[in-house]
């Protein structure tokens, strides 16, 4: 009824079949296929034994363990009030903003002490040159948690107790309990008036950072200035209306008021400040030696000052070479901030280990941490891809 199959047909068909799938285009395609299976087969049994493992050890996998009573204290806080009766996610979530006010500070004023030793290494000063070279190689071969440790017993080891503290400006106390000096004391209008002054800051910078085909600066000034003049006006109104400072008085052993740093966040800021800058410093200055030589030479012909040459001509340049490598290490000083846990200070990872050794849910908790610093990660990455996107170069297009 079918008829008879020649088997040589088959044959012939079986062996393009096999030639089809060993063709060059499909072979990618089917490495790719069977290494997918692969990593789909490693995870399921990475998980399925972590499950096993768990449930093995009388400990239930899951989040539920953030809604718990944490039952333990955090030295610091950061924005959020905090107690040991608050839950779990709370106490995460006080690591996470001890870590990002870490991060944040440490990288402003990293970039702005890595562009001036950058500068400073390409000075015709000898002196200068040298010592900021001695600097870059000391502190980048040096290892971070080496600078950690350094600092804190400086602080804690070497500084005078509160009653004998340093007093080198006024209100401003520093002794082995950290660095206290005064703070505003905000009202419903203070919180307005300070985001309205920070927006004038990021406007101007932002100027201060545009491509050169950016419109001339007269006509971008207009905007920062009338800002800044704004904040200087709404400042004014409010000082007249009373504006309290809360200043630091030493009292019994410690001082009371004001704003205090504690030695380990002084010492975390100070060593990854540092120790940033020293990387950022070698990229702004391979980032100058990058522009060509014929553009220093055509400015100074103008009759430019070395400071309008570098704030006009070379600056808006070297960014596009800066920028790639300077996102790296911003990523690098906000991962190295994880170090704070070598120096007691309650970051995100030492809360999160506190949190583990006391629920044993070390997965979720390690899951949590990954989680964390990759988001942060990547948020970092696509803000300064898209300023890299915005001051690039761009070719005719056809």
């Amino acid at each position: 009824m079918f008829g008879h199959l020649d088997p040589a047909k088959a044959g012939a068909g079986q062996k393009n079949l096999t030639a089809a799938f060993l063709a060059p285009r499909l072979r990618p395609l089917l490495y790719q296929i069977l290494l997918a299976a692969a990593l789909c087969l490693a995870a399921w049994y990475l998980v399925s034994s972590a499950a096993q493992n768990l449930s093995d050890l009388g400990i239930a996998a899951g989040f539920g363990f953030l809604s718990r009573e944490a039952g333990f204290a955090i030295g610091e806080t950061t924005l959020l009030s905090y107690s040991a009766a608050d839950t779990y996610l709370r106490a995460l979530a006080v690591g996470f903003l001890n870590t990002v006010r870490a991060a944040t500070l440490a990288i402003v004023f990293a970039t702005a002490l890595g562009v001036l030793i950058g500068l400073a290494r390409l000075s015709t000063n000898w002196l200068v040159a040298k010592a900021t070279a001695g600097y870059v190689e000391v502190l980048r071969n040096v290892p971070l948690v080496v600078q950690l440790f350094f600092w804190y017993a400086l602080i804690t080891e070497s500084l005078p107790g509160p009653g004998d503290a340093l007093h080198p400006f006024p209100a401003i106390f520093i002794s082995n309990r950290g660095l206290v000096f005064p703070v505003f004391k905000l009202g419903p209008v203070d919180g307005w008036l300070i985001a309205l002054i920070l927006l004038a800051v990021l406007i101007i910078v932002a100027w201060i950072l545009r491509p050169a085909s950016a419109p001339t600066a007269h006509q971008q000034i207009k905007i920062p200035v009338a800002l800044v003049a704004g904040s200087a006006a709404t400042l004014f109104v409010s000082a007249s209306a009373g504006i309290e400072i809360e200043y630091p008085v030493f009292s019994g052993f410690n001082f009371t008021g004001g704003v205090s740093l504690s030695p380990e966040f002084t010492a975390l800021f100070v060593g990854l400040t540092l120790y940033t800058a020293a990387f950022i410093a070698e990229i702004v200055r391979a980032g100058i030696l990058a522009v060509d030589r014929g553009q220093f030479e055509a400015a100074h012909s103008l009759g430019l000052t070395q400071r309008q040459v570098m704030r006009f001509i070379v600056l808006p340049q070297a960014l596009r070479v800066i920028v790639p490598p300077l996102t790296s290490q911003y990523m690098n000083c906000t991962k190295n901030s994880s170090l704070a846990v070598a120096i007691g200070y309650p970051d995100l990872v030492s809360v999160a280990n506190t949190t583990i050794n006391q629920t044993g849910q070390a997965v979720e908790g390690i899951a949590i941490i990954m989680l964390v610093y990759l988001s942060i990660s990547l948020a970092i990455s696509a803000l300064m891809n898209w300023y890299n996107r915005r001051f690039a170069l761009r070719g005719n297009r056809r």
